[in-house]
């Protein structure tokens, strides 16, 4: 099938896929603060909002990036080394700044129904301009230039990575609170998760620059 990577791409796209995954941010905090207040039903419908605006962010990349390689390679390249500063940057976010993640305990007021909860996480993931950066920069890393058949694997990567990523997310949620916990009264577990982001992504970054510079 034209549209899967080869094994060493698909290998690498999953060790991004699942330390993403796993690294607390806004999408995290919603999903594990709404079940800890609202039941799992609530996590569970906002983890499918973020995961349909994945969708969404892997259309436009998918189509935009395909468009923009038939008009210029060349920009493509440019791309994909500013892509590559893009993961430094936020590798060194990581370290400066931390994780992310912040729960204030049970939410008050009336329970969201499940549409609510669904398109809050779809809010979040369509307008969180990290999300929308990360994937135009960080899905590109994946495919190249001179491949016949750029959207398809695009679309397919989009798309594998919410495979992977629901299960994890779903084991989060289904041990909420538990997880929570760990993640706030053991710091130095979130600061292990930021150094496994910075250092992934930032190898990431010096494996795009090289292969560019060969």
């Amino acid at each position: 099938m034209t549209f899967l990577p080869d094994l060493p791409t698909l290998l690498a796209f999953t060790l991004a896929a699942f330390v993403l995954t796993i690294t607390p941010g806004p999408d995290m905090t919603l999903f594990l603060g709404r079940t800890l207040s609202e039941g799992r039903a609530a996590g569970f419908a906002a983890m499918l909002g973020a995961a349909s605006g994945i969708v969404v962010h892997t259309s436009l990349a998918a189509f935009g990036i395909s468009a923009l390689i038939a008009a210029s390679p060349q920009a493509f390249l440019a791309l994909k080394i500013v892509g590559a500063g893009y993961l430094v940057y936020l590798a060194i976010q990581a370290i400066r700044g931390g994780s992310t993640f912040k729960l204030d305990g049970k939410a008050a007021g009336r329970p969201h129904s499940l549409a609510s909860n669904w398109l809050t996480g779809l809010g979040i993931n369509l307008l969180n301009p990290k999300i929308i950066l990360f994937f135009v920069t960080f899905l590109p890393q994946f495919v190249s230039a001179r491949d016949a058949d750029v959207t398809g694997k695009l679309f397919f990567l989009g798309l594998f990575f919410i495979v992977l990523a629901v299960p994890m997310t779903s084991l989060m949620i289904l041990a909420a609170d538990r997880f929570a916990a760990a993640l706030k009264r053991r710091p130095k577990v979130m600061r292990a998760i930021d150094w496994l982001f910075a250092s992934v992504f930032s190898a990431f970054a010096v494996r795009i620059l090289l292969t560019q510079g060969r």
